[in-house]
């Protein structure tokens, strides 16, 4: 086990190294080539030339980019120090870039904003593999039911119906109109329960989507493995069917609904653009959106380096809970 996490742990770092590699080649090095000047992309292009040049010799534009990506990675681990234009920007570690338009380092910005999206992600996920699950594996087992009928139809809309329009048509019912959930969101930090009834309705949102996922994947996966040998078996020696289905079939559906949702979870955890945007909740994925209206591209760089970071710690746990949830896998 332990030689596993070492090697996955190594992968990991190697894939970030990539990852940071090939956003810095977006970012900084495919518009040089095109003749794009990825200064002005910093300082906004009503900026003084004055202004630009010095941001411009601060970032190391001309440098290769080899060294701006050895000066990124350094600044995260020893902080980094922005000299040029007769002015000097200190950004304390760990440094994930420095905006010059609000005049910030990054990872305030991102350390800020990050329980926001967490809580939203983590409260999303366990709703929806919980009605997702619940809704497959009944489906599976009566199948072609009047439940399995409804089931499907109610997870097929919710994989067709886009966040904006459920989330906006649950805040007019519930928020608007019945005054059963005030939407508006209130931190942790200031009331647990207001926490709580802020993100009902965001929480829901999202996990109606992803439940309608889940519950489609686990019924066909539930039908694949009810016919395996090894399910038949278990039944031929008298065990009840509850036993056959917690500990025989649902271990076997388990593994690829964990690979779905260490993606899900990681992806979500930089950022649920269109759920924050819609109920108006000040996490990474708003922080992105205004960024990309600003052209803030260091707020873009270290959003997606975040999301990629997390992408990779879901995937870990995912592979490491593969043994735990099925025997048959053994790490090696």
């Amino acid at each position: 086990m332990l030689a596993y996490l070492i090697r996955r742990l190594f992968a990991a770092v190697v894939m970030l190294v990539v990852i940071v590699v090939v956003v810095f080649s977006i970012f900084f090095l495919i518009p040089k080539w095109a003749g794009v000047d990825v200064a002005l992309s910093f300082v906004g292009k009503q900026a003084d030339p004055a202004a630009v040049e010095g941001v411009r010799e601060k970032l190391g534009l001309g440098e290769p980019i080899y060294a701006q990506v050895w000066e990124f990675f350094k600044g995260i681990f020893v902080g980094r120090t922005y000299v040029g234009g007769g002015d000097v920007v200190q950004c304390a570690a760990p440094c994930f870039g420095y905006s010059f338009r609000t005049e910030q380092a990054i990872w305030p910005v991102l350390t800020d904003r990050f329980p926001v999206t967490l809580g939203l992600a983590l409260g999303a996920a366990v709703l929806w593999l919980l009605f997702g699950l619940a809704a497959g594996v009944l489906s599976a087992l009566k199948r072609g039911s009047f439940w399995d009928r409804g089931a499907m139809l109610v997870a097929l809309s919710g994989v067709s119906l886009p966040i904006y329009f459920t989330g906006l048509l649950s805040v007019a019912i519930f928020d608007i109109g019945l005054r059963w959930i005030d939407a508006q969101y209130v931190p942790l930090s200031d009331s647990v329960g207001g926490y709580f009834g802020s993100m009902l309705l965001p929480w829901a949102t999202l996990a109606f989507l992803y439940a309608a996922m889940y519950a489609r994947i686990t019924r066909a996966t539930m039908l694949e493995i009810l016919g395996e040998d090894y399910i038949r078996t278990a039944r031929a020696k008298g065990l009840r069917e509850p036993v056959v289905i917690r500990k025989h079939a649902m271990r076997s559906t388990m593994t690829p609904i964990l690979t779905m949702l260490g993606m899900d979870l990681g992806a979500l955890i930089g950022g649920a653009i269109l759920t924050e945007t819609t109920f108006s909740l000040p996490g990474l994925g708003q922080a992105v959106l205004n960024a990309i209206k600003n052209q803030d591209l260091p707020i873009i760089l270290g959003v997606t380096l975040i999301t990629s970071l997390a992408v990779l710690i879901a995937n870990l746990v995912v592979d490491v809970l593969y043994a735990v949830i099925d025997p048959r896998v053994r790490l090696s």
